[in-house]
């Protein structure tokens, strides 16, 4: 479980598209997409195409391939891929195997209603904080418990003094970041109590064996940063550099959601809007063309700067008449 050296993999930029078969792309998706292709092409590099059917209830079948299509019709083309999680799992299982050799994993037995009784909210997003209920538990006392509840794994972070638990990076949108572990997320699943492997390990172990070094996403995955950075070094390997965009909003500032159709690709081709109309009116939001004007990705290579992203950082409120 190497990851590959500047020598193997070396293009400017490898980034990736990594979607989860949960339903249509909405325009936030598309949005995502879009900013993480310019930013590999006009860099000369790659795109690693990457399905995340990882969690069996965020799955419906032909959504996959009806995703590959609508990527291909935007002209959002990929080097290599696509992967599936679902047929890594021995890889994610060597991972956990290495942080449990490190003695850094341990059983958590707390339920969902545990944790958001026990932990403590973040100050600055409101996220719970893992107060390490279970770090201490006794071989005799994990024995009993699994009893009646098979656990889930979690990661052991550093106390909040240590330096190595203080991750720092800088966004390429959103600028210098700083988190410390301990006091920002606490100690972190990286296998569900059904067995499921979780995303904070998955993508790492995928990113790094896949040769990505550059993760473009919605602003709402900053946070995951620091977890995925820490987990990456862990393990012997060099974390991506991140770039995050801002979340297209709708006008009561509901995110754009999968599950209510908002503005996702089928009801769009349904009123007969073009890729072109599509890929003008996301790239406008972000000043890299006028509004009003049609565009395909190779049109938008040559105009691509995340000076231009960062300018715009701020969530995007858009609405039915976004594309008319």
């Amino acid at each position: 479980m190497e990851a590959p050296t500047a020598n193997e993999k070396d293009p400017v930029v490898r980034g990736r598209f990594a979607p989860t078969p949960s339903g249509r792309m909405h325009l936030g998706n598309v949005f995502s997409a879009l900013v993480a292709w310019l930013s590999a092409r006009s860099a000369g590099g790659e795109i690693v195409l990457r399905i995340e059917d990882l969690d069996p209830r965020a799955q419906h079948p032909g959504v996959a391939d009806t995703l590959m299509r609508d990527l291909e019709w935007l002209g959002l083309t990929w080097d290599e891929g696509p992967f599936w999680q679902t047929e890594r799992d021995e890889i994610y299982g060597e991972a956990i195997e290495r942080l449990d050799a490190m003695g850094l994993t341990y059983p958590c037995f707390c339920t969902r209603a545990d944790l958001r009784a026990a932990s403590a909210p973040h100050a600055s997003d409101g996220a719970l904080v893992y107060t390490g209920t279970c770090r201490g538990l006794t071989e005799a006392e994990v024995a009993r418990r699994a009893l009646t509840r098979p656990p889930s794994t979690r990661l052991r972070v550093p106390e909040a003094d240590d330096p190595a638990g203080t991750i720092e990076f800088v966004d390429l949108a959103y600028g210098p970041q700083c988190e410390v572990l301990a006091r920002d997320c606490g100690d972190f699943l990286i296998r569900r109590s059904d067995g499921v492997v979780a995303y904070q390990l998955a993508v790492v172990v995928d990113d790094a064996l896949m040769g990505v070094n550059q993760v473009v996403r919605g602003h709402d995955l900053l946070p995951s940063c620091a977890r995925q950075t820490y987990i990456a070094r862990l393990m012997g390997w060099q974390p991506p550099e991140y770039g995050h965009v801002p979340l297209l909003v709708a006008p009561d500032g509901r995110r754009l959601a999968k599950r209510d159709r908002d503005l996702d690709l089928g009801a769009l081709c349904e009123r007969g809007v073009s890729a072109a109309r599509i890929i003008g009116a996301l790239a406008a939001l972000v000043g890299l063309i006028e509004p009003g004007l049609d565009a395909t990705p190779d049109d938008l290579v040559p105009l691509f700067s995340w000076d231009k992203i960062a300018a715009h950082r701020e969530d995007i409120v858009i609405d039915d008449t976004f594309l008319s």
